[in-house]
């Protein structure tokens, strides 16, 4: 072939052979003789042939013997119609340049081959790149055999594909031993389920690494404390093929950093058990720390004041003129010196009123004797109204619908009583329960819930007199005393008001559905009825329970015969017993989310009686009178297996996963509780880890040195031990310290307004804080809606329950939300 000029014409063809001979593209064609009809100069270039003048010539007699060898076979099979590709690398003859050879056959229009294309790419730099990387894997693996830190290679089941000395030397194992374990069977009960948790982020894709410090078990026994780092490598489809753990040994951080711990929750618990409010500044004086006196006494949390000047949080005015006060903290701090606050300071809550305080102000130094910050200790030198009227509303009276709670009430009641049996008159008391109210919560939501009962509260009240009061026990119960009547007639009229104004749809829900309500309605009359007040009540409930059982939506009086609820109790309990006969008892489970991992990493189970999909009798009408007649225990143990069985099930077939399990006061307080628990652990194969006891604070407390010892064989087994209904009770962080509880559970009444309300998020943020500070899980149930969700994550709260991320469902519909987010759609994992 011979070198082209530009063509003169505008011919495509001309122009298409001159660009091809300029082009850099090795290209050639020959044709079923294997005789070349064409070969671009860069394809000439690159066999070495220096003739280019090659058209009509065999391909054995051009290109170079040793290399026409080893590419033959394909062209011969790119002749008879293949594409064949060079897979390996080819040398032309000089050597010194690899090439990937390309054999396309050409076809007529009746697919018969009348010639091949054969395309070269050069690969030289490829081979460089090999090279390279071979040299790169040989430091690798020096560095990965000497390095200072704990390396491994770790299969995606757990089992060791390469560990280095250092790592050995960290778990006390010779590298034989190690390699005989696998990663689960070192790392401590307690830290498997957030590494497996992350594990799975990484083998779903949903992460591309993680870090965290970890436990592991070195082979004498003790604790390891680690700084794990861990990335996925996969293979060129994306399939895992094993997984890169660093591991850094930070156990004597780990030790002074437990030593400082107990210093600092010694102060803590110090600073906020006194009953003085305290304040500490830095040398600019900027807020600190505030301990809880001072944040009710300032108006300011903790986290809002930390960052601020002092003069922002800390107003001191003179009471006569109202003029700023100078801050005492200034002169301590110039001073060096303890400094007295004058007598007459008020301090400005945040919120506009005054409190008189006085005590001190004092530097802060260092251990070389430097200033560093202040401190200002100060206390409420009288009563502030507000507050104490605030709080006397607050004890009195129910925070959701504002009407008198069982307190007020109770002291209305002995109030009424007393005064009519000084004029020989009477009162009534109706004891009113919504129907049916727990399928509205289930089906529509607790805010949904409360929404219906603030207006049932509202329109009780409208049906009855000024002089009436109306409460609200708890829950779905309601309370209507009337203090003076003539007789049982004015008693029943206001029952059948309070039905006809409760009537009409109330519209609820997202949707705003209009629902039909109905009452159970009980009345009990003094002194017909009972003697005193308490009789007075538990009558009403009586009969309010006798109104159920005759079809609802109607009011019944109380007669003797009733007995303390006998015959409704009775009849639940002989449905019960025959219920445990015909298995009608089912559990249903919660999702608990992490929302930092995105993933269901849980459930609570929750007991059923339901026949066909409908409740028989909701759990707080059948569990109370279970704990009655002895049969929550056995109840309670069926619950308990059951639950292990189905965590275990699903661990099995999916992952990893925790199950809840609320536990009575009677059964937890059985003489056999502990030896049951260990027998379902044994019988079930769960691993005690995944179990989690829900106890109420009065079950944890009012057990004595029994309930103490118990705990702690427990934990012991490695069952964590949760705190349900946390804050709701009066649990002390003494008891706490003393009890082994691993997780506190957010009362859902806080959770409700948390978003909007300062005290409820107060209240919320100090729990996650204080849980955290003691080394507690913290989960927040009743979760409704994502600006709860939001708050919750924003004060450090990862782990939720609620309608927002699943109701109660059965076995089967949670093994489908679990399959479905273990595909890889995290979604899935909000309802």
């Amino acid at each position: 072939m011979r070198s082209s000029i530009p063509p003169t014409n505008d011919s495509s063809s001309d122009w298409s052979a001159y660009l091809m001979e300029r082009a850099p593209a090795m290209i050639a064609y020959v044709d079923t003789t294997m005789r070349y009809r064409y070969a671009s100069p860069a394809y000439l270039a690159w066999i070495n042939v220096r003739d280019t003048d090659v058209v009509g010539r065999r391909m054995a007699e051009v290109i170079d013997p040793i290399l026409y060898a080893r590419i033959e076979h394909d062209i011969r099979a790119a002749l008879s119609g293949t594409v064949m590709v060079a897979d390996r690398s080819i040398r032309n003859g000089v050597g010194d340049h690899y090439a990937q050879a390309t054999f396309s056959p050409d076809l007529d229009d009746d697919g018969n081959v009348r010639g091949l294309v054969i395309l070269l790419a050069d690969i030289s730099s490829r081979r460089v790149l090999e090279a390279r990387l071979k040299e790169s894997e040989r430091r690798f693996s020096q560095a990965f055999r000497y390095a200072a830190i704990g390396m491994a290679l770790v299969l995606p089941d757990g089992r060791w594909l390469q560990v280095n000395r250092a790592l050995c030397a960290m778990l006390g194992h010779g590298e034989e031993s190690l390699m005989a374990t696998s990663f689960q069977q070192i790392t401590h009960p307690d830290d498997l389920a957030a590494d497996l948790g992350y594990v799975t982020h990484l083998l779903s894709g949903e992460r591309l690494s993680y870090q965290m410090e970890k436990r592991y078990l070195h082979r004498d026994g003790h604790v390891v404390h680690v700084q794990l780092s861990v990335s996925l490598v996969r293979d060129e489809h994306g399939e895992p093929l094993y997984f890169i753990s660093q591991m850094q040994d930070i156990s004597e951080r780990k030790a002074f950093e437990d030593a400082l711990f107990r210093e600092r929750e010694l102060a803590e618990v110090t600073l906020k058990s006194i009953g003085d409010a305290v304040i500490t500044t830095d040398t600019q004086l900027n807020i600190t720390s505030l301990n809880p006196i001072a944040e009710a006494m300032t108006g300011w949390s903790h986290h809002e004041a930390v960052g601020r000047p002092m003069d922002d949080i800390f107003q001191l005015r003179d009471p006569l003129t109202r003029r700023p006060i100078p801050n005492p903290l200034i002169m301590a701090v110039n001073k060096n010196s303890i400094v007295g606050l004058t007598t007459d300071a008020i301090l400005i809550h945040r919120n506009g009123f005054d409190s008189p305080i006085e005590d001190s102000a004092a530097p802060i130094h260092d251990h070389a004797g430097n200033v560093v910050g202040g401190v200002v200790v100060f206390h409420d030198v009288s009563e502030t109204r507000a507050l104490a009227l605030k709080m006397a509303h607050l004890a009195h009276h129910d925070t959701l619908t504002g009407l008198p709670n069982r307190a007020l009430l109770t002291s209305r009641m002995e109030f009424a009583v007393t005064a009519a049996a000084r004029r020989n008159q009477r009162v009534a008391l109706l004891f009113v329960d919504v129907d049916h109210f727990k399928q509205i919560n289930d089906s529509l939501g607790h805010a949904a819930g409360d929404a219906l009962l603030q207006e049932l509260a509202r329109r009780i009240r409208g049906a009855v007199c000024a002089d009436d009061t109306v409460s609200r026990l708890g829950g779905d119960e309601f309370v209507v005393l009337l203090p003076h009547i003539d007789g049982p007639g004015d008693a029943s009229a206001v029952g059948e008001k309070v039905l006809a104004a409760c009537s009409q749809a109330v519209g609820v829900g997202p949707d705003a559905s209009a629902l039909t309500i109905s009452f159970s309605i009980g009345i009990s009359v003094y002194p017909d009825d009972a003697e005193d007040a308490e009789s007075l009540l538990r009558n009403a409930d009586t009969a309010m329970y006798e109104a159920k059982m005759q079809g609802r939506n109607g009011y019944r009086f109380f007669n003797p015969s009733m007995n303390e609820r006998n015959t409704a109790r009775v009849r639940i309990e002989v449905e019960l017993r025959k219920a445990l006969a015909r298995n009608e008892l089912s559990l249903h489970y919660q999702p608990k989310v992490d929302v930092e991992l995105g993933a269901i990493v849980g459930a609570e189970a929750l007991l059923r009686w339901q026949v066909d999909g409908e409740d028989v009798y909701s759990p707080e009408q059948f569990i109370p009178v279970a704990e009655d007649c002895g049969l929550i225990v056995p109840i309670g143990e069926w619950a308990l297996r059951e639950a292990c069985r189905q965590a275990e099930a699903w661990t099995r077939l999916y992952r990893p996963l925790s199950v809840s399990v609320n536990v009575s006061a009677l059964q937890f307080q059985h003489t056999r509780f502990y030896e049951s628990l260990r027998a379902i652990l044994a019988e079930t194969g769960m691993h005690p880890t995944l179990l989690e006891l829900e106890l109420t604070e009065r079950t944890v407390m009012e057990g004595g040195d029994h309930i103490a010892g118990l705990l702690r064989n427990i934990k012991s087994l490695g069952v964590a031990l949760s705190l349900d209904d946390f804050g709701t009770g009066y649990c002390s962080l003494s008891y706490l310290k003393h009890f082994p509880i691993d997780i506190l559970k957010i009362d859902r009444a806080f959770i409700r307004d948390v978003a909007w309300d300062n005290d409820s998020g107060a209240i919320v943020s100090a729990i996650v804080t204080m849980g955290k500070g003691m080394n507690k899980q913290v989960l927040a149930e009743g979760v409704e809606n994502a600006e709860q969700a939001a708050f919750l994550s924003s004060t450090g709260c990862s782990q939720m329950q609620g309608f927002l991320f699943g109701k109660p469902m059965t076995a089967r519909e949670f093994e489908e939300r679990i399959s479905v987010v273990d595909m890889g759609d995290p979604t899935v994992a909000v309802d």
